[in-house]
């Protein structure tokens, strides 16, 4: 059987709610969906672009943690609470992603476990 390998990133969130930041299941790392929170600041910034951007800071240094990177990405799928919003992340998904081009999905949805997030993305990668 593989071996497998958790990345935490300290917060309260993961062992309040039991999960890892990442899972490293050669040759996969799976990364858990990741909201937009500020850890340096603890806070939640009202800003959906500003969300993306930490999203994409935690994904980025969760894959070093596990020997990869955002060139590594196969998949990705991004929940946002508004369709309207889509026209402000996807370009940002798109900076981060653009050299890997995974298998990607947008799905609106009518909430994240806290009102003030508006998007969410889990990925994955292959390393």
């Amino acid at each position: 059987m593989p071996s497998t390998r958790r990345i935490t990133t300290g917060s309260p969130f993961e062992k309040q709610y039991g999960y890892s930041r990442a899972l490293i299941r050669e040759p996969f790392v799976f990364v858990a969906g990741t909201t937009g929170y500020d850890y340096a600041a603890m806070r939640m910034p009202e800003d959906v672009a500003a969300q993306t951007h930490n999203i994409w800071k935690t994904i980025g240094e969760t894959l070093a943690q596990a020997d990869a990177s955002l060139d590594d990405l196969v998949r990705a799928t991004i929940y946002l609470t508004d369709a309207a919003d889509a026209a402000t992340v996807l370009p940002i998904c798109g900076q981060y992603m653009g050299a890997a081009a995974p298998a990607a999905s947008c799905v609106i949805v009518a909430g994240l476990i806290d009102p003030a997030m508006k998007v969410e993305i889990e990925v994955t990668a292959m390393r």
